[in-house]
């Protein structure tokens, strides 16, 4: 199953394990807030409606921060961008531990935001011009387990601070430590070089580059694919940015409890991305894409309503997080395909993180309806929602399993065919 892996170059892999080390402290930094939100939300007073804005403000500023990102990277190289955004969320991620209050949290989760989202973009359009056509989708995909490593860290570490540490303190000792990807810069500078591909077909641009993907011939398929992660993100969000104050004032667990039971749907995602980078090579981005969507909304819908006890609802949070997190594996892999080296950043970088930017509107929506008609009828209703907006968009959308890069750079209008 992972022979393949034997037959990747040096430069291959080293590529892969830096995004993979990026991706995991990019995680680990931002699903630090909804373990800390059940604490703000005693200790600040602040309802659920505040809380989903401070989750939001951090994915809103991030589509921002990815699109530029994703231009930068198409004039100054991606591994340049990828240290400098790797350093910038490590800085305000810290920051937030010194939070006094709403206003000072939201200004710091904002800023995060910036570099949240240029991460993902450089890394994923780095690993997918680096590894060969026939490895991207398994290699990139196996990278995005970084995600479900970076939110297992977490959940251990929110565990172990809630266990040993007083409120007023654990979920400032949880930002302090997201200084950490700070480290790894060191690392990425001195082993991960710039894609060949890159140096021979990027070329300098200028401030107007940054829209290159909302002209044509590439508009028609940068808002397909915009939708389509516009729902893939906004549905996960839905789920994961509140589903701690789920277990902890719905069905009523200690916040060790609730930590313990989010490790085992973390497991769960972790497999889902293993599993989602395999299908994408054996039966296409589309149709992983799609077993994910359909998949998530029966899980999530026996999690939330199904008359389980909290005992029951355990094993069923392993194929939740197993079947939700899946639809990311191949995500990296099928935009590079679509777009040619020249523009290959900014459109990756808008699509996904436009995506992220709007999806980033469920978690605040969520809290709202949250509060008239309860957590669980709130996530459900916005998780339905995305997953439904995403199958519409796949269907407007190609297969890319096993396109060659070079040939986008022979024919930029073949990424609708």
């Amino acid at each position: 199953m992972f022979a393949w892996f034997s037959d990747l170059t040096v430069r291959e892999r080293r590529t892969m394990l830096a995004c993979f080390g990026g991706w995991s402290l990019d995680a680990l930094d931002v699903q630090i807030f909804s373990f800390v939100i059940p604490s703000l939300l005693v200790l600040w007073g602040i309802s659920t409606a505040e809380a989903g804005v401070l989750a939001t403000i951090t994915l809103l500023v991030s589509a921002f921060g990815g699109w530029i990102a994703g231009a930068l990277c198409d004039r100054y190289g991606r591994v340049k961008v990828l240290q400098f955004t790797i350093l910038w969320y490590a800085f305000f991620t810290f920051l937030c531990g010194f939070a006094w209050d709403f206003n000072s949290l939201f200004v710091f989760r904002a800023l995060q935001g910036l570099g949240f989202g240029g991460e993902w973009a450089a890394g994923a359009v780095l690993m997918g011009e680096v590894i060969r056509d026939r490895y991207r989708g398994r290699a990139v995909g196996l990278v995005q387990t970084g995600w479900a490593v970076g939110w297992g860290a977490a959940a251990l570490l929110y565990t172990v601070f809630a266990a040993t540490l007083p409120d007023t303190l654990a979920w400032k000792a949880l930002f302090w430590i997201g200084l950490a990807p700070a480290a790894l810069v060191f690392w990425i500078r001195r082993y991960v070089e710039e894609p060949d591909l890159h140096k021979a077909h990027g070329r300098a641009v200028g401030i107007g580059h940054v829209f290159s993907a909302l002209k044509p011939p590439y508009l028609s398929i940068t808002w397909r694919v915009a939708l389509m992660v516009t729902g893939a993100q906004g549905s996960s969000y839905a789920i994961s940015t509140f589903l701690p104050t789920y277990l902890k004032t719905v069905r009523h667990l200690t916040s060790v409890g609730t930590g313990s039971y989010l490790l085992v749907l973390i497991l769960g995602a972790f497999f889902g991305f293993v599993s989602g980078a395999f299908l994408a090579d054996w039966i296409g981005r589309k149709r992983t894409f799609l077993v994910s969507a359909i998949g998530s909304i029966v899980l999530m819908l026996i999690y939330l309503y199904a008359p389980l006890s909290n005992d029951m609802i355990l094993p069923v949070g392993f194929f939740l997080g197993y079947i939700n997190l899946m639809m990311f594996s191949p995500m990296g892999a099928f935009m590079t395909e679509l777009f040619p080296t020249a523009v290959r950043g900014v459109g990756q970088g808008f699509c996904y993180n436009v995506g992220r930017g709007i999806g980033a509107i469920f978690p605040a929506l969520v809290g709202f309806l949250a509060t008239r008609y309860g957590l669980g009828n709130a996530i459900a209703l916005f998780a339905c929602c995305g997953l439904a907006l995403m199958v519409f968009s796949l269907l407007l959308l190609p297969e890319t399993r096993g396109r060659a890069l070079a040939s986008l750079e022979e024919e930029p209008s073949r990424a609708d065919a």
